[in-house]
């Protein structure tokens, strides 16, 4: 992703955050669906999420979105994410 800024007409590239991997996720995509194998906070398996594909893709882009999950209600912040993983705000993993 790009964003202007400094002299007119330049385009400087936004800065790369590096996460570390106990702020990851996994996900599944399956047809239209997301999935993750198990909750981050109440370690519900196969949750189907309401993610949808141009959320994932705004997230691909590194576009914050909010994904509530539906076991439990708990907000996760997704910062960025590739073909595998949610990268997020918070650690995930201990």
């Amino acid at each position: 992703m790009k964003i202007k800024g400094g002299k007119p007409g330049f385009i400087q590239k936004k800065p790369v955050v590096m996460l570390n991997f106990e702020h990851s996720w996994p996900y599944e995509k399956m047809m239209d669906d997301i999935y993750l194998n198990e909750c981050p906070y109440c370690h519900t398996s196969n949750v189907l999420t309401t993610f949808s594909e141009d959320k994932l893709n705004n997230a691909k882009e590194g576009i914050k979105q909010l994904l509530v999950m539906p076991c439990c209600h708990s907000k996760l912040t997704i910062l960025n994410a590739d073909e595998d993983y949610f990268w997020a705000e918070e650690k995930l993993r201990s």
